[in-house]
């Protein structure tokens, strides 16, 4: 247990981090600095990605299905190891971006991931492999690797078409599509049918089964909505919008499921997490019906033509969805302290600014003026953010509640 705690401490770390650098990032287009702005982007999105989602979610695995099995000396080697590729990251993307020692770091994560995935499926308590939590779980570990086939892709693709090949960019958002939709969001999900297995709610073979091949299958289809911006033949935006609409109907069969199960939850939770995992439940859904909106041809080249629409739907994704979604169960399982205050902090940073990138994508789609120092409140909305993960780290150093394992 406090191993994991220390684990959690070192992936807010990383979550703090990428939050300044996020910071420093917007400050820089009011107050120019001696820094190279594309370096430090590739650092801020690669620890936030990786340093804190990543580690994140792997010490939860960790800590709900392996903790008791006497492995503590084995998977703390594969989490130092992949501490070392992080600070390696760190230390290589701010001063040269995509060269050679980043490029050696990024890879040797890639084979840190692969490790911990072989780990926790050879590994995995057989009283666990018959769950459905193991079932989404194991799914998410196998979309994860699935989705360094793009990373691979790249080397090859620079060499032989260049970085302005079209292949380049599909092999950028195929990994970034398996990454959110595949490895993180369904591995959250997994982590919440482990809760409601706790909670003894019991979900039919039958529902299960419709929920889970409609989620996956529909994660797969998704895919062929990030190569709209390609211009591809219609049958594309048919698949694509299918699997955006399978995604929907698995997470309404997710919903209801909990409302037919809305007094245990009410019971089992606190007043603050049935909140949190409400917000959580809402952002997912307005996530899909953006994702769903990609397959019809207008809104497709819209997105593709507005840098902002992007950029405000993959924070809306990463900040939203999948890390308040982490703060949920980290605070369930007694990991983190999660308070009002730092939660509406948290909150207040993230539609702020979600606010005003979408507000900036609406004035270069609809021809809206951009009120003046607009990119003063960007950033000072950012500061938030940082402000509140170092609420959670601070109030979480004290006496944290008995563990829910």
């Amino acid at each position: 247990m406090i191993a994991t705690r220390t684990h959690i401490k070192v992936s807010l770390g990383y979550f703090l981090l990428a939050a300044l650098l996020g910071v420093l990032l917007r400050t820089f287009v009011v107050a120019p600095m001696p820094i190279n702005y594309r370096f430090i982007v590739h650092t801020h999105s690669h620890i936030a990605l990786l340093g804190w989602v990543y580690i994140a979610l792997a010490s939860l695995l960790y800590h709900l299905f392996l903790d008791k099995q006497g492995l503590e000396r084995k998977y703390r080697r594969i989490f130092w190891f992949t501490q070392i590729c992080l600070l390696g990251m760190l230390l290589s993307f701010p001063f040269q971006g995509y060269a050679l020692f980043s490029i050696i770091f990024s890879t040797l994560f890639l084979l840190a991931s692969y490790w911990f995935s072989a780990f926790f499926i050879k590994y995995a308590p057989q009283s666990f492999k018959g769950t459905k939590a193991y079932s989404c779980v194991k799914y998410a570990l196998w979309f994860m690797i699935g989705s360094s086939v793009g990373p691979w892709c790249l080397g090859v693709i620079m060499t032989v078409l260049g970085p302005e090949s079209i292949w380049y960019r599909l092999a950028i958002y195929f990994y970034l599509h398996f990454q959110y939709n595949g490895w993180m969001i369904l591995a959250l999900m997994g982590l919440f049918f482990n809760l409601l297995e706790q909670l003894q709610i019991n979900i039919s073979p039958k529902t299960f089964r419709y929920f889970f091949l409609t989620t996956v299958l529909g994660i797969i289809l998704s895919f062929f909505l990030s190569t709209l911006w390609t211009g591809p033949s219609m049958i594309y935006y048919v698949l694509g919008g299918l699997g955006a609409v399978l995604q929907l109907i698995g997470f309404g069969i997710l919903i209801n499921i909990c409302l037919g199960n809305r007094m245990v939850l009410k019971s089992a939770l606190s007043q603050l997490q049935l909140n949190v995992l409400k917000l959580v439940a809402f952002l997912l859904l307005v996530k899909m019906i953006l994702q769903w909106l990609t397959a019809w041809p207008y809104f497709a080249n819209l997105a593709a033509a507005v840098l902002d629409f992007t950029i405000g739907y993959l924070h809306w994704t990463f900040l939203g969805v999948i890390s308040i979604g982490l703060f949920f169960f980290l605070e369930f399982f007694g990991l983190i302290k999660l308070s009002k205050m730092a939660i509406t902090l948290y909150l207040g940073g993230f539609l702020l600014t979600e606010t005003l990138i979408f507000y900036r994508g609406m004035a270069a789609w609809l021809g809206w003026p951009l009120f003046e120092d607009y990119s003063i409140f960007l950033a000072g909305g950012s500061i938030l953010i940082p402000l509140a993960v170092l609420l959670i780290f601070w109030q979480s150093k004290g006496n944290l509640v008995k563990s829910r394992v």
